[in-house]
């Protein structure tokens, strides 16, 4: 600790000046021994013995009404949370909050909040506010507005109210006293976040802060707050479609595999209970279509795949993919040259996941290699038919992890048949046709 020898002030820095007394070369450090039996005595902190605490102390959760929201959080809002949620500009991150405000206090939540709902904003005032309100059909009832940038204060506040929900929007524009710099710098926000986490912890409230990303996607900065907030959440789009997808990459309270799925409409986020029907609306059965299954979390849906092998112009063939991994397209290209006899090797192979879905479940290659290979002989993939497996660097069709899941989706939804690995056994109604290897798929098709 650097000591001022005019003013006593201390600084945990060395510093030309003394930012108190403004004397000039008058901090030196000075090394405080706490052992000293001068100096006052720390006290011990308390312990708290886990085996006789009772189950589920410290945990009740709120459910909010929003049943895809409730699914990424893992059954609803915990109380004393601390909860991140990211996402570009104008994608819909602070009409998602109004509609949790709404749900928490309105007349249609199933569980209503402990406490009134704080919503903090230091880019909005009142009116505005109030104005999305309106627009979304919310009657703020039970809703206080904050127009508030100190953190203090802001803490103060939650102290003294004790609400059910704070909502923070954004978490760049607030600023603490107690550290310095701009608001928006990482110390700023790491230090405002931490005073935020111990209200939560104190009050038992649940506080939701929203963070924008930045030009390199980063949440806040890079990794600035992930450490400290219970729950990340991530909206994301795609451009050309109209749903939102909200994902969780840290989940305290629950599995960080779930996805929810949501439209954008005039008057907020409309859910989508099966998003089947979006991944697969508007599909034609071309060459290069094939339909699979993959999994978030607890649940199962069919999306496409589609493939293009085309001609290669120049000489070196390209490999491009949307929403798969392009590096395991290229290992799969490889095994088909080697494995099927397909020669790819004059053929640009373009792949796409229908939907702007981004999948890395290695239950998707055999569906990727059928499609490929369709596009190549030109011949369509029946229709009704769901194909599932794993390929290996031999050519072999290896099994797929919640395969009695996946195909009872596809059931439900009227796909008759289905292409899965012969090592992986089932019961279902749905028609089996078992795949050993690469070949298998190549006369399937004629080829």
């Amino acid at each position: 600790m650097y000591v001022c020898s005019a003013c006593d002030a201390q600084s945990p820095k060395w510093s030309g000046r003394c930012l108190e007394c403004g004397g000039w070369g008058t901090l030196a450090l000075r090394t405080v021994d706490l052992k000293s039996t001068d100096e006052v005595a720390v006290s011990p902190a308390q312990t708290v013995d886990l085996g006789e605490l009772e189950p589920g102390v410290g945990f009740n959760r709120r459910q909010t009404n929003i049943q895809e929201l409730d699914r990424v959080l893992g059954g609803g809002l915990t109380a004393g949370s601390l909860i991140l949620l990211g996402g570009e500009p104008g994608i819909g991150k602070s009409t998602l909050v109004a509609q949790i405000a709404a749900c928490l206090t309105g007349r249609q939540a199933t569980v209503q909040a402990e406490g009134e709902v704080i919503y903090v904003s230091g880019e909005e005032s009142a009116g505005q506010i109030k104005a999305r309100f309106n627009r979304l059909g919310i009657k703020p009832e039970k809703i206080k507005f904050l127009s508030e940038t100190n953190a203090e204060k802001i803490i103060a506040t939650i102290n003294q109210l004790k609400p059910g929900l704070v909502i923070i929007d954004s978490i760049q524009t607030i600023y603490s006293a107690a550290v310095a710099g701009e608001p928006g710098g990482i110390n700023q926000i790491r230090g405002s976040t931490v005073g935020f986490l111990e209200a939560a912890k104190k009050n038992n409230t649940a506080i939701i802060l929203i963070g924008h990303i930045t030009k390199d996607g980063a949440l806040a900065g890079p990794k600035t707050l992930e450490h400290i907030v219970d729950t990340v959440l991530y909206l994301e789009t795609e451009t050309n479609h109209d749903y939102r997808i909200l994902r969780a990459t840290k989940n305290r309270f629950g599995s960080i595999n779930e996805i929810g799925i949501f439209t954008m409409t005039a008057t907020g986020f409309t859910e989508v209970p099966n998003p089947t029907l979006i991944f697969l609306e508007e599909r034609q059965n071309i060459t290069g279509s094939v339909i699979s299954s993959i999994t978030q979390g607890t649940r199962a849906f069919l999306t496409e795949v589609q493939a293009l092998a085309t001609k290669t112009v120049f000489g070196y063939p390209q490999r491009k993919a949307s929403g798969f991994d392009l590096n395991r397209l290229q290992v799969l290209a490889a095994v088909l040259t080697k494995r099927a006899n397909l020669n790819l090797t004059n053929q640009d192979v373009i792949l796409n996941v229908v939907g702007g879905l981004k999948i890395s479940d290695p239950g998707l290659d055999l569906a990727v290699c059928l499609a490929i290979t369709s596009s190549l002989l030109n011949q369509v993939v029946p229709n009704k038919t769901i194909v599932l497996g794993e390929v290996g660097l031999g050519g072999e069709i290896r099994p797929v992890a919640k395969l009695e899941q996946k195909l009872k989706e596809a059931e439900r939804l009227g796909f008759t048949r289905a292409l899965i690995p012969a090592s992986n056994l089932t019961s279902n109604k749905i028609q089996l046709v078992k795949i050993k290897n690469l070949r298998d798929i190549i006369a399937l098709l004629g080829g």
